[in-house]
């Protein structure tokens, strides 16, 4: 059995959301698979074993639980099996909690993976994840909903009125883990970016995780992409290429490539990509 640390959706090892990867983990129970990811200490760990289903089985598991889908953690995985030659270029399956996804890797070792359709669910007040946030009310936007959107991890899409909002968040620790309830992502984002072809600026908060903030995360982007789509902030012929930014306020900047497929107006697939670094 090995450990890596890989850095996700990043070209180098100053960005990106570091992860755990472990091959060779099939003899691992749940509880040593969970002491591992607490000795690594990122925010997510993927194990890595066979399957009779897919190309390989991956389980995900934060320092405290297993998880369904880590979008960045699937990035340095597949990175790390064609970086040491374990597999080639070429499309692969992988079996998660969220069911079998494919994945993708390019001649120049990019990693695309396949996102689960987009499940739009409910809508929260935003007063209360203002306070949650602490930032005041008119730090977000009036005109688009605070909603919880899953492509694989339900998270709350949090759209505030500008950087400057988006830089004051200071979450509280105790009303954010009441508003997540250990099962959601808490995603504030604006569209006042710092690389003008980038879609959106975005942090990412898990309350479960004691509100470790994320620099890259995958799968909220994910669901990030189709929120945009859907609410007309980003048009039919732009969802082929969108690229996000994430942990620029945390000194990680990581970029995130998102590519949706539409049919009949209709979202039928969402890809979400990058590059990865071994540190």
């Amino acid at each position: 059995m090995k450990k890596f640390t890989l850095s996700a959706f990043t070209k180098d090892q100053q960005g990106g959301n570091p992860a755990g990867v472990v091959l060779e983990a099939d003899d691992l129970s749940n509880e040593q698979m969970l002491e591992i990811a607490k000795e690594i200490g990122h925010s997510e760990s993927a194990f890595v074993l066979k399957s009779d289903k897919a190309d390989f089985k991956v389980r995900f598991f934060t320092p405290n639980q297993e998880v369904d889908l880590c979008g960045h953690a699937t990035m340095a995985t597949f990175s790390l099996l064609a970086s040491k030659g374990i597999i080639k270029p070429g499309k692969y399956t992988q079996e998660t909690r969220a069911g079998i996804l494919p994945v993708e890797i390019k001649e120049d070792l990019i990693v695309l993976m396949n996102q689960n359709r987009p499940e739009f669910l409910e809508e929260l007040d935003k007063e209360l994840v203002a306070d949650v946030l602490g930032i005041p009310l008119e730090g977000i936007r009036s005109d688009l909903p605070i909603q919880i959107v899953s492509t694989g991890f339900p998270t709350i899409l949090v759209p505030t009125n500008s950087s400057k909002f988006l830089k004051e968040i200071n979450p509280s620790l105790e009303k954010g883990i009441k508003l997540c309830k250990g099962k959601y992502l808490l995603h504030p984002f604006t569209l006042e970016t710092f690389n003008p072809e980038s879609i959106a600026l975005s942090r990412d908060f898990f309350p479960v995780k004691d509100l470790d903030e994320e620099a890259a995360t995958g799968t909220a982007t994910g669901a990030l992409s189709c929120y945009l789509f859907k609410y007309g902030e980003v048009t039919e012929e732009q969802v082929s290429n969108l690229s996000f930014e994430q942990g620029c306020l945390m000194d990680r900047p990581s970029e995130i490539q998102v590519q949706l497929s539409i049919k009949d107006g209709e979202i039928e697939e969402v890809r979400v990509g990058g590059r990865s670094v071994i540190l």
